[in-house]
């Protein structure tokens, strides 16, 4: 079962983010707001840590792709952002693939396939990409930030989050943390190193423009993630705390 926190910002909104994204129902309104897919294709996406028998989050990720993205994509406009790879500096790869599309289940599965992870975190900064292509100061947008945890750019996520909240029209930021690991020590994470919570810093972005800041360790629970987050809402089949999402 996701771990989900949720801001008060939208507390009464609980089930209605929650409900069921079963693909043979019939989505609702809510899915007219455009969203970006913000996937995390840095170097920590293909370590092992201290298990070596452990499967590395990429491959686990890819997965969960292929199983959630064609439950998503019949319903609502999505487009990818990839961070990470490089040709130039480690903090230089932010690729905006593509802007929100109808039916874009294969080519982001395809992407993220094809991804071979490398560079370092400008979780900021791509978030502030993946804003800019939804047009939020002028139109209604979801951002959907999967990570496994640290900005490693120097940027601030929180103060980020700040600035987007006062300036755009209706943007929501949900962050999926998929084997999230909060590394104090990190180099060039300003925010991370003056808050000691267990939490990572990119939680911050979830909790001020009214999302969710979902925990994810396995494929099964990135897949009930990603279809809370992206998913379009079905008013009837709720999320009850305690049974978990609905599949």
């Amino acid at each position: 079962m996701v771990n989900l926190a949720m801001s008060p910002l939208k507390s009464t909104c609980l089930a209605a983010l929650l409900a069921c994204t079963a693909p043979a129902l019939h989505a609702t309104g809510d899915c007219a707001s455009d969203a970006m897919l913000v996937f995390d294709g840095s170097g920590s996406m293909v370590e092992f840590g201290f298990d070596f028998q452990q499967v590395t989050r990429i491959a686990e990720a890819r997965q969960a792709i292929a199983r959630a993205m064609p439950q998503v994509a019949p319903y609502r406009r999505v487009g990818l952002l990839i961070y990470g790879p490089n040709t130039g500096d480690s903090c230089s790869g932010i690729d905006i693939r593509f802007g929100p599309r109808p039916d874009a289940a294969q080519p982001i599965i395809d992407a993220v396939e094809a991804l071979s992870p490398g560079g370092l975190t400008p979780l900021a900064n791509s978030v502030r990409s993946a804003a800019e292509v939804l047009d939020h100061r002028n139109r209604p947008g979801v951002v959907v930030v999967v990570t496994d945890g640290n900005e490693t750019c120097g940027g601030r996520p929180c103060e980020t989050a700040a600035v987007l909240a006062g300036e755009a029209r209706d943007l929501t930021i949900h962050v999926i943390g998929f084997r999230a690991v909060v590394d104090f020590w990190t180099w060039n994470n300003p925010e991370q190193e003056a808050d000691l919570r267990d939490d990572t810093v990119a939680r911050c972005l979830a909790d001020m423009s009214g999302g969710l800041y979902v925990k994810a360790d396995t494929v099964e629970e990135l897949v009930e993630a990603l279809n809370a987050t992206l998913g379009c809402p079905i008013y009837g089949r709720l999320y009850e705390p305690g049974i978990g999402l609905p599949g």
